[in-house]
C-alpha cells in the first residue's frame, strides 16, 4: 500500500504527491521520476552469474584417483588412450572401466572412489542449492524494492499529468468562450479573412481540448479510477452515434467510409459511454493514419459474444513493433518533425478500457497495407427480455 507521502526520487526525502517541485532540493518531480523509473527498468546483472557449479566443485573420477594415490598420471593417460581407442572402434567405455580392463585398479578401489565421489556430489549440491535459495532471497528482496519504487514513480507522474492538466483546463475555458462570441459575431461583424483565422483557431482549440482530456482520462486510469459500469447495450445505437462524424471526417480527407453492421445484433454488456469513447478513438486513429483508399466499420457475431471491428488502408505498422503502440507517451515516429500528432495515448486507455471490459484489443496490421484493431463484448440478453 502506498503512502500519501512519498520521497523524492532525486533526494529521497518526503515530498508531497500532488507538489511539482520537491521543496528539499528544487527538482521537478515529474522530470526526476521518469529518469529514476528508466534506471530503475534497465536490464539487471544476471543474478546467477559466477555460481558454482556441482561439476566445478567435485573433481574427474581420474583426479580424484590421482589425488588418493590409487593412481599415476602415466596410468591415468594410458586409460584415457585405451578409452579413445575402444571410442575410435564403436564401443563405449567409462574412465573406470577402462581402468578395470587394464588391470590398473581394483573393483573395491573403484566402488569406493565413485562412493566417494557420489557423497562429494550431494555435499555440492546441498552448498550449491543453499547458495541458490540465498540469492534468490536476496533478488526477491530487491525486485520487491523496486516495484515499489516503480509505484511511487508512477504515482507521481500521474498526479503531475492530472495537476498540469486541470490548471490547462481554466485559461482553455476562457479561450473556448470568447471563440465562441467572436465566430457567432456577438463582438462584432467578421470579414471572410477573419471568418478563415477564427475557424483555424476553432479546430486547433478543439484539439488541444481532446489532448488535454486524454491527459486528465489517462491519469484517472493510471490510479485506478475506471469505472466501468455494465448494463445492455443495443450497437445500432452506439453506431448511430459514431458513424456519422467518422463519414463526415473520411470526406474531408477524401477518404471512403463502408459499414457492415447486421440489423439483429443482440444486445452487449458493456459501458456505452465508455464503448462510444473506444469506437471513436480507434476510428479517429484510422482516419488519421490514412491518406489513400479509406477505413472500414463493422461488427460480426462471434461464440457467445459480439465483435467489433475498424479496418483501415493506412500506413500499417511493423509487426514486430504493434505492441509498442499500446505503451502510453510513445510514438513510432518519435521524431521532432513527425507527420502525425498527438500526446501517444490514446491506444493505452483503449486497451486499458477495454480490458475493463473483461476483453483483449486484437491488432493485426501490415506496413504499408494498413492495420485490423478489433475487440468482442459477450452478449447480455436479447432485446425481446430488455423491453
Amino acid at each position: 500500500m502506498i503512502s500519501d507521502m512519498i520521497s523524492c526520487p532525486h533526494c529521497d526525502r518526503p515530498v508531497d504527491p500532488e507538489a511539482s517541485i520537491c521543496g528539499h532540493c528544487g527538482v521537478n518531480l515529474a522530470l526526476a521520476a521518469v529518469l529514476a523509473e528508466k534506471e530503475l527498468m534497465l536490464p539487471s546483472v544476471d543474478f546467477l552469474k559466477g555460481q558454482l557449479s556441482p561439476e566445478v566443485l567435485v573433481p574427474r573420477l581420474g583426479d580424484y584417483l590421482i589425488e588418493k594415490g590409487v593412481l599415476n598420471e602415466q596410468e591415468l593417460q594410458r586409460a584415457l588412450a585405451y578409452q579413445r581407442e575402444k571410442r575410435d572402434r564403436g564401443e563405449s567405455r567409462l574412465i573406470g572401466q577402462a581402468l578395470l580392463d587394464l588391470g590398473l585398479i581394483s573393483r573395491e578401489a573403484l566402488d569406493q572412489a565413485v562412493t566417494e565421489q557420489i557423497l562429494h556430489l550431494q555435499s555440492a549440491l546441498q552448498r550449491a542449492n543453499e547458495e541458490l535459495e540465498q540469492r534468490v532471497r536476496e533478488r526477491t528482496a530487491e525486485l520487491e524494492q523496486a516495484l515499489n519504487r516503480l509505484s511511487e514513480l508512477s504515482q507521481l507522474k500521474s498526479h503531475f499529468i492530472a495537476n498540469v492538466s486541470h490548471e490547462l483546463r481554466t485559461p482553455l475555458t476562457h479561450l473556448r468562450g470568447y471563440l465562441d462570441l467572436l465566430i457567432e459575431q456577438a463582438l462584432g461583424p467578421l470579414n471572410n479573412d477573419q471568418k478563415n483565422a477564427l475557424d483555424v483557431m476553432d479546430k486547433a482549440e478543439e484539439r488541444l481540448e481532446n489532448l488535454i482530456n486524454d491527459l486528465i482520462r489517462f491519469s484517472d486510469y493510471s490510479r485506478g479510477s475506471l469505472d466501468v459500469r455494465l448494463e445492455p447495450v443495443d450497437l445500432l445505437d452506439v453506431f448511430m452515434e459514431v458513424v456519422p462524424p467518422a463519414e463526415q471526417k473520411c470526406r474531408q480527407k477524401g477518404l471512403r467510409c463502408k459499414t457492415k453492421i447486421p440489423q439483429n445484433l443482440p444486445l452487449v454488456s458493456a459501458d456505452r459511454q465508455k464503448l462510444t469513447w473506444i469506437l471513436m478513438h480507434l476510428i479517429d486513429n484510422a482516419v488519421k493514419f490514412t491518406n489513400d483508399g479509406g477505413i472500414h466499420i463493422g461488427a460480426e457475431m462471434d461464440t457467445g459474444s459480439v465483435k467489433l471491428y475498424v479496418v483501415d488502408t493506412g500506413i500499417g505498422i511493423e509487426k514486430e513493433r504493434i505492441e509498442e503502440i499500446f505503451e502510453p507517451f510513445h510514438q513510432l515516429d518519435g521524431s521532432s518533425t513527425r507527420n502525425y500528432g498527438g500526446t501517444g495515448l490514446g491506444l493505452a486507455m483503449v486497451r486499458q478500457v477495454v480490458e475493463g471490459h473483461g476483453s483483449r484489443v486484437i491488432v493485426r496490421s501490415e506496413k504499408g497495407k494498413g492495420s485490423y484493431f478489433a475487440f468482442s463484448l459477450p452478449i447480455a440478453q436479447s432485446k425481446g427480455e430488455c423491453s
